[in-house]
């Protein structure tokens, strides 16, 4: 496995794309996706509790900006196993340098490429191409209640989205603009 920096965006502290080894022969390919041992020796201290999946019908679906506030945060491995996909982080760490700053990669099916987004980050994605899956690897169990988002167009985090969204689910939709008083009482 080898690690690389998102391609778009500041260069942020933390999120890291993962490119996986494919052994190929005449059969195809074989590449291992997910290996707590190769992620440590990458210094990436992940091991996942849940795995989900999001199922994307149509190209430009938005998902995001989300996250879990406090103790309920959650680190992720993302990674498209059908289609292709704008996958973003947006720091929320307040002592990091590049708070609030954002960085992305392009994930596809083709690519076999996940992008890793630890603690401290909101996570969301554009659909690149119709029937998109996304599938999610999550370091503790989600807990119901305590998610949050923040508006995937504000401008105080200007995230630089390839194409403007076609679906977006109304909660989605419905995030109010970043109000640093309110983030910090999360």
């Amino acid at each position: 496995m080898e690690r690389r920096a998102p391609e778009f965006g500041l260069s942020i502290e933390g999120p890291v794309v993962l490119l996986p080894t494919p052994h190929r022969d005449e059969r195809g390919l074989f590449a291992r996706l997910s290996c707590p041992q190769e992620f440590a020796e990458l210094g990436i201290a992940f091991s996942a509790a849940q795995t989900s999946l999001s199922r994307n019908p149509a190209r430009h679906t938005l998902r995001g900006m989300h996250y879990q506030p406090g103790e309920w945060a959650e680190g992720k491995i993302i990674r498209a196993t059908r289609g292709a996909a704008f996958d973003v982080a947006v720091d929320l760490r307040p002592e990091s340098p590049t708070y609030l700053g954002w960085c992305a990669t392009r994930l596809s099916a083709e690519s076999m490429a996940a992008f890793f987004i630890p603690r401290g980050f909101a996570h969301g994605f554009l659909t690149l191409e119709p029937d998109t899956d996304i599938v999610y690897e999550i370091d503790r169990p989600f807990e119901a209640g305590h998610g949050a988002g923040l508006r995937w167009s504000d401008p105080m985090i200007a995230i630089d989205w390839p194409a403007e969204p076609a679906v977006i689910g109304e909660r989605d939709a419905g995030y109010v603009l970043f109000d640093a008083a309110l983030f910090r009482d999360r």
